[in-house]
C-alpha cells in the first residue's frame, strides 16, 4: 500500500482523499473519494477538467501524469491522499509458469451470438506465460461473464454488476472454487488487461474451502505405473508420483533437466516462478534411458509425435486409463499422484521441512495439510469399538 502523507496545515483535522481507477465512456479516469468538506470540494472544483459521473456516483479526472500530478499539488499541506487503489507497484497477479499457448482459444470455432475473449484479454495470458489450464479456466470464466451481458459493452461493467453475476452463479448452486476463479477472471481484465490496479479490490469473495487432499495408497500407485502402455506412459506416471511432479512441471522438463550425476531432477519456472530440485530414484533413472533409446526426444523430455511439447490433456488420459486398467475405483488425477507422493514420504518418516522443500511450497503451512491424511497421524490411536 502506498499512502502519501502530506502535511498538516492550517486546519483543525487532517482531511483525506482516495484515488480509485476508474472506466468512464471507454476513457481510463482518476475517481476522486472524500467525505464533504468545504475545503476538500472547493480544492477538487480547481483540479482541470473535474467531472461528476452520476452512474459512478464518483467525482473524476481524466488519467494523465499531469493530473495525478496536479492532484498531489492541490491537497499538499492540506489532505493525504491514499493511493492503496491506485498504485501500480501492486499487482494482483503475478508471470505464470506455463508456455502462455493461446491457440486453443485463437482457433476455436464459436457458437452463434457468443462473444469471445478479446484479443488484448488472450495477449496478456500469452506475455505472461500463464499455463494451458490457467488459460482455459480464465477465458471460460470471463466469457461466460461477459455472455452473461450479452447486449452489453464489458467497459460499461461495474462493481454492481459484478456482484449480480456473481449472486447469479449463487444461486445456481456453483461452488466457491468457481465463484473465486469467476472473480480472479474478471479482475484480470480491468485491472491487468486495461492496467488499472486494484480496480475491484473490494469485490466479495466466498470463504475459501478447506478440503482435504486425495491421495492413493502406494500399492495403487505402484499398480497404476505397472499398467500403462508403454515405457513413455510409464515414464511419466512414474514421475508424477516418485518427484511429486505438477502436470505443468512435468511437460516443461526437458531432457538436460535430469541430472544423473547427483541423482536429482531440476524444475525450472515451477509455480510462482520458482526453480526447484527433486528426487530422481534409480529404477526411474532406468527407465528413463530405456525411454530415451526408444523414443528419442530432441528437447523436450517428452514430445508429441511431431516433436512439440507434450499437451497436458494427454498426460491426464494417460494417468486415468492407467488407473482404469489398474482397477483403481478412484478418479485419479496427475496432481493425485502429487498428493500421494507427499501423504507417502511423510508416512515414511521424512521430515515435514524436506517435503515442503521437494514440493516447492513457500510456506510450511501448505505442507502440513498433509499431516491430515497420513496414516501414521491416526497409528497410536486406538478405535473406541477396539478397546
Amino acid at each position: 500500500m502506498v499512502v502519501y502523507f502530506l502535511h498538516y496545515c492550517s486546519m483543525e483535522k487532517l482531511q483525506n482523499i482516495t484515488l480509485r481507477h476508474y472506466l468512464i465512456q471507454d476513457e481510463k479516469c482518476i475517481g476522486i473519494l472524500y467525505y464533504p468538506h468545504k475545503v476538500i470540494q472547493a480544492l477538487v472544483k480547481e483540479l482541470p477538467g473535474v467531472k461528476w459521473s452520476e452512474k459512478h456516483q464518483v467525482t473524476y479526472v481524466k488519467n494523465t501524469e499531469e493530473n495525478l500530478s496536479a492532484i498531489f499539488k492541490k491537497f499538499r499541506g492540506v489532505a493525504w491522499v491514499n493511493c492503496r487503489y491506485f498504485d501500480k507497484n501492486k499487482s494482483v497477479n503475478i508471470a505464470g509458469n506455463g508456455n502462455g499457448d493461446i491457440s486453443w482459444a485463437e482457433n476455436r470455432v464459436l457458437k452463434e451470438g457468443w462473444k469471445g475473449c478479446p484479443k488484448e484479454y488472450l495477449q496478456k495470458l500469452q506475455i505472461k506465460r500463464y499455463s494451458q489450464s490457467t488459460i482455459r479456466t480464465y477465458v471460460n470464466c470471463f466469457e461466460r461473464f461477459i455472455n452473461h451481458y450479452n447486449s452489453r459493452k464489458v467497459n460499461t461493467l461495474n462493481e454492481n454488476d459484478i456482484r449480480d453475476y456473481l449472486s447469479v452463479l449463487v444461486e445456481k448452486g456453483s461452488s466457491n472454487s468457481y465463484i473465486n476463479q469467476a472473480v480472479n477472471a474478471i479482475k484480470f481484465y480491468f485491472e491487468i488487461v486495461l492496467d488499472m490496479p486494484n480496480r475491484y479490490y473490494d469485490i466479495e469473495r466466498p470463504r475459501k474451502e478447506h478440503k482435504l487432499p486425495k491421495v492413493i495408497s502406494k500399492e495403487e500407485a505402484l499398480a497404476i505405473i505397472k499398467h500403462t502402455n508403454n515405457i513413455k506412459h510409464k515414464c511419466i506416471v512414474s514421475l508424477l508420483y516418485s518427484a511429486g511432479l505438477r502436470r505443468s512441471e512435468l511437460i516443461n522438463l526437458k531432457i538436460t533437466d535430469i541430472d544423473s550425476k547427483r541423482m536429482l531432477i531440476r524444475v525450472e519456472g515451477a509455480k510462482g516462478n520458482k526453480d526447484r530440485l527433486t528426487l530422481l530414484g534409480q529404477s526411474m533413472l532406468e527407465d528413463l534411458r530405456a525411454y530415451f533409446r526408444e523414443w528419442r526426444p530432441r528437447e523436450w523430455l517428452f514430445e508429441s509425435p511431431d516433436g512439440r511439447q507434450y499437451s497436458a490433456t494427454s498426460v491426464e488420459k494417460i494417468v486415468k486409463r492407467a488407473a482404469g486398467k489398474a482397477g483403481v475405483k478412484k478418479n485419479v488425477t496427475p496432481h493425485m499422484l502429487r498428493h500421494s507422493f507427499a501423504t507417502h514420504l511423510l508416512e515414511n518418516g521424512n521430515d515435514l521441512r524436506v517435503i515442503q522443500t521437494l514440493l516447492g511450497h513457500n510456506s510450511l503451512k501448505t505442507t502440513e495439510i498433509y499431516t491430515h491424511v497420513a496414516i501414521n497421524t491416526f497409528d497410536k490411536v486406538k478405535n473406541l469399538l477396539d478397546l
